[in-house]
């Protein structure tokens, strides 16, 4: 299974998304630059963490005009799994793959940290290596993770079992504490919790193979 890692100017989790599919999963990964109109021959594609275009209007807002969205785009609609970490889940809502906004942090405050989670759902290609239930410890960076959504798309996500993961410290404020969440087509998955950062015991956890895992597993299924 080969992994496409998006690079924006302002990303700075790409080599640690690069290094979880490559050298945790033994896959192959190959970087993708934003003005790319094509995404090669990848079978999944990583949106990482970091501040795309310097977050200097809001975040995500300008990375989501990038021509590699454009493709990203097509290759969700065509059932390709896309997975946005922290910034990368705030260019996919941005970029309307997924409802709902990250706003600033309870507190008004950056948080670095780590936090656990609880699986809200093994029904998706990026959780069904758990067990709905199981805590998971991944660390968290940002300032603007605060999950938003008006009640009918919080309860529109709730009833169709697209909320992937939820706080169980909920350190930024997030909504009925979501901490990812999925497509309708559950292809596309949003989470700001880092897995990336979390893939060997020398990170302080290895929870956040759970991710990985289940997208290879989802890929070599299909």
């Amino acid at each position: 299974m080969k992994f496409g890692v998006i690079v924006f100017p302002g990303s700075n989790c790409d080599h640690d998304a690069f290094y979880a599919a490559s050298h945790n999963l033994g896959q192959p990964a190959e970087y993708i630059w934003h003005d790319s109109a094509t995404l090669g021959d990848v079978d999944a594609v990583i949106l990482p963490g970091g501040f795309a275009y310097g977050d200097y209007l809001r975040c995500g807002a300008i990375a989501k005009f990038s021509p590699v969205m454009r493709a990203v785009r097509r290759f969700a609609q065509d059932g390709g799994l896309v997975l946005g970490v922290c910034n990368g889940f705030q260019i996919l809502v941005e970029a309307g793959l997924l409802p709902g906004a990250l706003i600033r942090n309870r507190g008004l405050k950056f948080i670095c940290r780590e936090l656990r989670l609880r699986v809200a759902t093994e029904r998706s290609p990026f959780t069904s290596a758990a067990q709905t239930g199981d805590v998971l410890r991944m660390p968290i960076a940002h300032g603007e993770g605060c999950y938003f959504a008006d009640e009918r798309t919080l309860d529109e996500l709730e009833a169709e079992d697209r909320v992937a993961f939820r706080y169980v410290d909920n350190a930024n404020g997030s909504l009925r504490d979501i901490a990812g969440i999925l497509s309708r087509e559950r292809n596309v998955m949003g989470m700001m919790p880092h897995p990336e950062r979390a893939t060997e015991p020398l990170m302080g956890s290895s929870d956040g193979l759970v991710v990985f895992r289940s997208m290879l597993e989802a890929g070599v299924r299909a």
